[in-house]
């Protein structure tokens, strides 16, 4: 029985989540967005952790087109573990994959356990931006890398009213942190090589075209299923997001770091 303290993300929120961005994704961009922030890094033969696997679409990606020769993912929802588990069935994979429900805080992984570690628009839920760089560093092999896409701050000190205000819409526990927050993490931990792409530019116009498919042609089916009510919440949500993202208080972000070979 899924814990309801770490269930923030039921069926009807991941219902419209995947509606507007692929089967087994819960964030912008879906497979295109992986594909980028892990453009040139081969996972190939390799074992992979998923940190916030959600509905598991990254998962199943990584090993159907990425050829990763395993990958685990974690997440504290185990409704949502649930899902991952039946997505990787679905498409043949459920050898490659294996999903864990895990308690907030350090990774439960012995040194050096993953070639590579990954996450997609998750790490967003873990405040202490500097103690995961530290436990992502320590679970990677010499020469691994760390990528990922996570929602950034861009502000420091008290965002605007109407950051506020999509923050209050959203209701999930964010723990946003700002670009410099990220670099100095990853630094401090031992990372080289570190990128931090801003895809503010592109998701700022990409969400008007979320907002009008939802009010569009989502509209009729995702009322069927979920109710008139939380489809019009939600429209609401993506509209203040859209403010937040002109704004330029919520910046979409890659994030990429190596460990470095040893001597």
């Amino acid at each position: 029985m899924n814990d309801p303290a770490t269930q923030e993300y039921d069926d009807k929120l991941t219902a419209l989540l995947e509606a507007i961005w692929g089967e087994g994704f819960m964030s912008p961009g879906g497979i295109d967005e992986v594909d980028r922030y892990l453009e040139g890094i081969r996972l190939d033969g390799l074992a992979v952790l998923d940190i916030g696997c959600g509905l598991g679409g990254i998962d199943v990606h990584l090993v159907r087109q990425h050829r990763a020769a395993m990958v685990t993912g974690i997440d504290i929802d185990q409704a949502l573990i649930d899902q991952c588990r039946k997505l990787a069935e679905k498409y043949g994979v459920e050898s490659q994959t294996e999903f864990i429900c895990v308690a907030p805080g350090p990774l439960a992984f012995a040194d050096a356990s993953f070639d590579a570690v990954t996450s997609k628009d998750s790490i967003i839920h873990i405040p202490d931006k500097h103690a995961l760089a530290v436990d992502v560093f320590r679970v990677l092999k010499p020469g691994g890398w760390f990528a990922a896409s996570d929602w950034l701050a861009g502000y420091e000190g008290e965002p605007s009213a109407e950051m506020q205000d999509y923050l209050a819409a959203e209701g999930l526990d964010f723990g946003l942190a700002t670009a410099e927050v990220y670099q100095q993490a990853l630094a401090t931990a031992g990372f080289t090589d570190l990128e931090i792409v801003d895809r503010n530019d592109w998701y700022r116009q990409h969400a008007r075209h979320e907002r009008d498919h939802l009010k569009g042609a989502l509209y009729e089916g995702l009322v069927a299923a979920t109710g008139a009510e939380f489809v019009n919440h939600e429209v609401e949500v993506w509209e203040k997001m859209i403010v937040a993202l002109e704004q330029g208080q919520l910046r979409p972000t890659h994030l990429r770091g190596r460990k470095p070979d040893r001597d």
